[in-house]
């Protein structure tokens, strides 16, 4: 059966002098996800912003808060992105010691819990950890930048991830992240992808209704 095919706009992309009137827009765009980078310049190269931001964001939209963690040992700040709002957070599988610590730690505020992968991580070292996990994330481009190209390579990590949750049966969503656009997510559609992180193509698009549309319908022909 088909996983709901969802999209998730990365505010990393957005307007940070109006934030308020970015997320209503791509709200109003039919995006059911706001993807939130939070990047401390150590585990990746840039920086970003973190919990407060996100705590002053929360009262002005209604869309699932997706918080990807790129930063080290992020068990520490679980409750702090709890706190601020979040709906789901994503650790990544590189950047911490204790995975299922911080896994377990995340359902325990009864959110989704997700982890990622980079492009070099094989999607098998996932496996063990499948019963914790709501979202598998696989990176399609090097973490840390937007605007980067999608890397055709990783969607072996994709095919992978989504080999092993449909052979286990568990109920898990699988997310790409990196140069997404209505002309590059049909790709990891067809190997399983159901939630695409989209940057560039929705928030510099004159027309943002029609770009997540045009995403959406472009992975839900090409979906298996």
């Amino acid at each position: 059966m088909k996983r709901p095919i969802k999209i998730a706009p990365s505010l990393l992309a957005a307007d940070f002098s109006k934030l308020s009137d970015e997320l209503r827009s791509v709200e109003e765009a039919g995006a059911e996800y706001l993807h939130l980078d939070v990047m401390d310049g150590m585990f990746v190269p840039n920086m970003s912003f973190g919990a407060c931001v996100i705590s002053s964001i929360r009262p002005h939209s209604k869309l699932f808060f997706d918080v990807h963690l790129m930063i080290n040992d992020p068990i520490r700040y679980i409750d702090d992105f709890v706190a601020a709002g979040a709906d789901g957070i994503t650790i990544h599988y590189e950047s911490c010691q204790d995975k299922e610590a911080a896994l377990r730690a995340i359902r325990a505020h009864g959110k989704k819990a997700g982890i990622s992968i980079k492009p070099s991580t094989p999607a098998f070292v996932l496996e063990p950890l499948l019963p914790l996990i709501d979202m598998i994330l696989v990176m399609t481009v090097e973490p840390g930048f937007g605007g980067q190209s999608f890397m055709q390579q990783t969607m072996a990590s994709v095919e992978a991830a989504h080999a092993m949750v449909t052979a286990g049966g568990y109920d898990v969503d699988i997310q790409v992240d990196g140069g997404i656009t209505a002309a590059t997510a049909p790709i990891p559609a067809s190997f399983g992808a159901n939630i695409f992180v989209a940057g560039s193509s929705v928030f510099r698009a004159e027309d943002r209704k029609t770009a997540v549309e045009s995403i959406r319908i472009a992975a839900e022909n090409a979906a298996i």
